[in-house]
């Protein structure tokens, strides 16, 4: 299994933006991302000069309902369309 990417958080909103997840807003130090039919939001902490921890982001994925793969897929996609 390939390790999960360690990044800040908008490099991580944006991976979650890719299926439907929008960022309706920035509370204090944390994005809220929200998706059409979900009965609950992800949030994700943004700390400046930081990256998301591995555990935070299983679980993120995992709410998400994505798997680990998937969610590499979707990462690394993004970041090669903007390369």
């Amino acid at each position: 299994m390939a390790k999960l990417p360690r990044a800040p958080a908008e490099k991580h909103a944006r991976a979650f933006e890719q299926v439907g997840w929008t960022v309706v807003r920035v509370t204090g130090s944390h994005y809220i991302l929200s998706k059409e039919g979900c009965a609950f939001q992800l949030s994700i902490p943004y700390h400046k000069g930081q990256t998301v921890k591995v555990g935070l982001l299983k679980g993120l994925i995992q709410d998400a309902g994505l798997t680990n793969e998937e969610y590499i897929a979707l990462f690394y996609k993004r970041r090669r369309k903007r390369d």
